[in-house]
């Protein structure tokens, strides 16, 4: 099974500018503040790339040269950078510019404001999409209620393992959020499987400099 990796970190960073307004911080992307002596889009694409997978993308987009002015020299030879155009699009285009950079049959498809999922983690949602009865009618996801073959798509969002283009037919000419089109995906007679976090942390996303701390903590 050929799989690549779509790291999407194009968002606006709205509530953590807000945030860092209200408590007189400088302002900083929440991507590049500091984490794990590195920083928190470093952190999310080591652990992309310590999987066994066919290529590593970053889908760039609102601050697209701050982030590439802290990390591009590290990883240009390892990740392939794409930068959204416009830049003011939902989270769908993203992921969907991402998924049509790659040519794997399969796509582990990431949120750079997850730096706590582990390697070990994504690795197992690539295992059981690996190991569904059928791989191309499937989704792994971290979960956000309960594991294993779930009876609804409510809530649930990135991290995921996912068929590339049948993926792509659901995104194409959206420009939504994630859920709306994975709920779409379900009701379609998809297999949803959730795959249980190693720790609560790594259901935890970056939105809130509150959010932050607690990573930190």
């Amino acid at each position: 099974m050929s799989i690549s990796t779509v790291i999407t970190a194009a968002g606006k960073n709205s509530r953590m500018r807000r945030d860092q307004i209200s408590r007189g911080i400088e302002l900083t992307n929440k991507l590049i503040l500091p984490f794990n002596n590195k920083t928190v889009i470093e952190t999310t694409i080591d652990n992309a790339l310590s999987l066994n997978i066919d290529e590593c993308i970053v889908v760039l987009g609102h601050y697209s040269a701050d982030i590439k002015e802290v990390i591009y020299d590290n990883y240009k030879d390892d990740v392939k950078f794409i930068e959204n155009n416009p830049v003011d699009v939902g989270l769908s285009v993203s992921l969907y510019n991402g998924l049509s950079n790659i040519t794997s049959d399969f796509a582990l498809c990431i949120t750079a404001d997850q730096p706590t999922v582990s390697a070990e983690t994504f690795a197992k949602l690539i295992e059981v999409l690996q190991n569904a009865p059928d791989p191309y009618k499937t989704i792994s996801v971290l979960r956000r209620r309960k594991t294993g073959l779930l009876d609804t798509a409510e809530g649930l969002g990135m991290p995921f393992a996912a068929p590339r283009k049948n993926l792509m037919k659901y995104l194409e000419n959206e420009n939504d959020n994630l859920n709306p089109i994975l709920r779409k995906i379900f009701d379609d007679g998809y297999d949803f499987y959730g795959i249980k976090e190693k720790n609560e942390k790594e259901l935890l996303n970056i939105n809130h400099y509150n959010d932050y701390i607690k990573l930190l903590d």
